[in-house]
């Protein structure tokens, strides 16, 4: 009897395991843009941390890679008013038009849909005792902000993004 059990001990453990590693590989292919199907693809930027402490300021480092948050009302987007493109302040990904941008009143820029959807990553955020969605660019991994469900139509959604996060660049005319 006791040879089953080992047995099956190891089968569970080789299951357990193998489920681990799907897992971790769909949450690599989330983070790289990849979607159902594997229509989107999408390189993760190749520098280290000491390279993105060398390329960010101290308060862009904090933000884009230590998951900070800069303080409502302080970023330099959230009452301005330009026409054009938002972009990653790391890597220069486009993110958001100003044509979808929008006054939340929370203090930080908000918009209702990304510029385009594969250039930015949802990804489940429980962090602070809290269930949010954090918005990731696809291009270099850098956190942006959060998105919620109470932004206006059509989406109903509300991409609040750290200025700090983003770069814009004028419509052309």
């Amino acid at each position: 009897m006791k040879p089953i059990h080992t047995i099956l001990f190891i089968l569970i453990i080789g299951f357990c395991a193998s489920k681990a590693e799907a897992e971790e590989g769909a949450s690599q292919a989330a983070f790289c843009g990849a979607e159902q199907g594997g229509a989107v693809t999408v390189e993760k930027m190749p520098k280290s941390e000491e390279e993105w402490k060398k390329a960010l300021t101290p308060e862009e480092y904090h933000v884009m890679r230590e998951r900070g948050t800069e303080q409502a009302f302080t970023g330099g987007y959230h009452d301005f008013k330009g026409k054009g493109l938002y972009r990653c302040a790391a890597c220069g990904a486009e993110l958001f038009s100003s044509d979808t941008k929008f006054d939340s009143g929370t203090g930080w820029p908000s918009f209702w849909a990304p510029a385009d959807k594969k250039n930015v990553i949802l990804k489940e955020d429980p962090s602070h005792g809290m269930r949010r969605t954090e918005v990731l660019c696809a291009h270099c991994g850098a956190h942006l902000g959060h998105l919620f469900e109470d932004g206006p139509m059509p989406t109903g959604q509300r991409y609040c993004i750290n200025s700090v996060s983003l770069k814009f660049s004028e419509k052309k005319k």
